[in-house]
């Protein structure tokens, strides 16, 4: 039995018009006319590679519980320190449950998850991620929030805030994340609405509608009867590039705009940046390249994504998990979580490298850092060696003995 099952015990079902809506909202009508909601979101490409690129970055680095006292240390042998980096729940590992819980904060604004905490000290065994629409919060007067989940019985439960971790996206209000699907409806609105007349005029044989004339003056039965036959035997479909055969000297007179008149594959590529705005995604990241770009720019394009995008969302899920996940206990003992993002920044190696080298004092100048310090910063043990916190000292140069002496 899963743990919102043993949390809500009732018999009465949800029927699945009721589940979607309760999950993913009755949708919002943009301006094209297209209801969005986060099921339409993921169904657009843009929107979903926006999302996958920004859930699997933060999803595929070291995620660790790190205590900084007397030096730095991994503390493997915590529970949380594997729930973070292997086994937040019995049927995910971490990878997938981060790339869950950011897929909900991404398109959501929100992601939820339900801390199971066990015996007299309240030690974490579980984090279960929750679906948004199943949430619904409030703030107190005291200022503290209280969730409301309902489970798949229909039945709703209240908790307070150190049972379930809320991970918030911007907020405008503090306590409650912006819904981003709403924020960018109409971006996405247009792309889709775009798609589905590309899709509509492919389907048509690629063919544009129009009007038919003849001579002479048709009666209704006549009329009627030409209408038919058109339906019958219209272009597109399986009749897609062959010839209509019509007599009394008809004419076809095309007046839909063709796909160039509307510059729609100029309009889909706009779209395409409008919705990389929205999430803060590079285009290249999703697959849209500028003919303009070379090697290099590329590679600089990709280091931006990591220190633009994701690091902002490595410190939003490092800081929340520190507040809420660790006690005021652990975190003066100097205990925090860590987001190892230099997995990502391997072409970025050489450079670090040189950096390193110079702050170590190469070429006998004074350094600006310690070997500590540069194990550190590439989330590495710290030596327990005291050569290892000192700085390099300037070589002196041996005085350069004078002719003129001897």
């Amino acid at each position: 039995m899963g743990i919102l099952s043993r949390l809500f015990r009732r018999d009465r079902k949800m029927t699945s018009l009721e589940l979607f809506r309760e999950i993913y909202g009755g949708g919002r009508e943009s301006s094209a006319g297209v209801t969005v909601n986060t099921q339409v979101a993921l169904e657009t490409a843009t929107a979903l590679a926006c999302g996958r690129v920004i859930a699997e970055g933060c999803a595929q680095t070291p995620w660790h519980l790190i205590q900084e006292r007397d030096g730095r240390k991994t503390v493997s042998d915590d529970p949380l320190d594997y729930i973070l980096y292997r086994r937040p729940n019995p049927w995910q590992t971490s990878f997938e449950y981060r790339e869950t819980v950011l897929l909900h904060a991404i398109f959501a604004g929100n992601a939820y998850s339900f801390i199971n905490r066990v015996g007299r000290v309240r030690e974490i065994r579980e984090l279960i991620p929750i679906e948004p629409g199943r949430v619904s919060v409030k703030q107190n007067r005291d200022m503290s929030l209280e969730y409301k989940v309902t489970a798949d019985t229909g039945e709703a439960k209240t908790f307070g805030q150190d049972a379930i971790w809320h991970l918030r996206g911007p907020s405008w209000n503090s306590w409650m994340g912006l819904d981003a699907v709403k924020m960018a409806r109409n971006a996405l609105g247009l792309a889709i609405s775009l798609e589905q007349g590309q899709a509509e005029f492919q389907k048509n044989g690629a063919k544009v509608s129009g009007a038919v004339s003849v001579e002479g003056r048709l009666e209704p039965a006549q009329f009627t009867q030409l209408a038919a036959w058109i339906d019958r035997h219209q272009i597109g479909g399986d009749r897609s590039n062959k010839p209509v055969i019509m007599d009394r000297n008809a004419s076809f007179v095309p007046l839909s705009m063709t796909g160039v008149d509307q510059q729609l594959i100029e309009t889909r590529k706009h779209q395409i940046e409008e919705i990389c705005r929205a999430f803060r995604v590079m285009p290249i990241m999703v697959g849209h390249y500028d003919k303009s770009s070379t090697y290099a720019s590329a590679e600089q394009m990709f280091l931006a994504h990591v220190v633009h995008t994701l690091m902002p969302w490595y410190q939003r899920i490092e800081q929340s998990a520190d507040v809420n996940l660790l006690s005021e206990d652990q975190r003066r003992a100097g205990l925090y979580t860590k987001i190892n993002p230099n997995a990502l920044m391997r072409g970025a190696a050489k450079d670090r490298a040189e950096y390193y080298a110079k702050g170590l004092g190469s070429g006998g100048s004074k350094g600006w850092l310690t070997q500590n310090d540069v194990r550190g910063f590439e989330d590495m043990d710290r030596i327990d060696d005291p050569k290892a916190d000192e700085l390099a000292q300037p070589v002196e140069k041996a005085p350069v003995p004078d002719p003129a002496a001897n």
